[in-house]
């Protein structure tokens, strides 16, 4: 696993913004096509901010990037607790994409467990039933989840399922979430944390014993195609 550890934030933005406009080069040049999963949260909103100006619009073809979701917090999408409202604001309604690639983790009058189902099967229709992305963005949180895989969860479980979704108590809200399984398969997968408040569950995921009902990062295969940004505070 490549780890970076940065000094400035502005740099470690700037760093996650233009290796997603290099492996958009790399994927579109032999695929015609680049399909993403992106996170929410404080640090991919700078990263997105950063890919919407006119530096990255000359660099990125955007009609052919496809996007999905890590995870969703099942609310609509005008909701201000909506990844996919955050990532319009700040990214998708600035630059020219396709709008028919572009797909939300939420549907109007639909269970989320049902919805879990239906969005498979969005990603098997792009995907094929090798579901391999070309790059997912993740982050961690306080406690050491990533996507909506939340420690004790049996989520946490899941070998077959591709997409799921569940009731978190603690949040008092549906969850829907990629699985541990389908982000494995990604080609190239990015995970952002930083600050002082990451370096106990960092620590644990990167050094600890595999334990990832407590640290459910850790269910994140450590493989080449594995890069790690964070800053001095969290690395400690």
């Amino acid at each position: 696993m490549n780890i970076t550890v940065f000094e400035d934030l502005d740099i470690l933005y700037k760093k996650a913004a233009d290796t997603f406009a290099e492996l958009s080069e790399k994927a579109i040049r032999k695929k015609d096509r680049f399909v993403v999963a992106l996170s929410g949260g404080s640090s991919p909103k700078a990263i997105f901010s950063l890919l919407a100006t006119q530096e990255y619009a000359e660099k990125i073809e955007w009609n052919k990037v496809y996007f999905f979701w890590v995870d969703e917090r099942w609310v609509p999408l005008d909701d201000e607790k909506s990844n996919a409202r955050m990532t319009f604001e700040t990214l998708l309604d600035k630059v020219p994409v396709n709008k028919d690639h572009i797909f939300p983790m939420y549907k109007e009058g639909i269970l989320p467990e049902e919805y879990a189902k239906e969005y498979e099967q969005q990603i098997r229709t792009i995907l094929g039933n090798e579901g391999i992305f070309d790059f997912i963005l993740l982050g961690m949180g306080d406690d050491g989840h990533t996507a909506s895989l939340f420690p004790g969860e049996e989520v946490l479980n899941e070998q077959e399922k591709w997409v799921d979704a569940y009731y978190l108590k603690p949040q008092k809200m549906y969850r829907i979430t990629l699985t541990a399984p389908l982000i494995n398969k990604a080609e190239n997968i990015l995970i952002v944390a930083f600050g002082e408040s990451k370096k106990h569950a960092l620590n644990e995921v990167l050094n600890g014993e595999y334990n990832p009902k407590l640290y459910p990062l850790q269910l994140i295969d450590k493989k080449e195609g594995l890069q790690f940004f964070t800053d001095e505070k969290a690395r400690g």
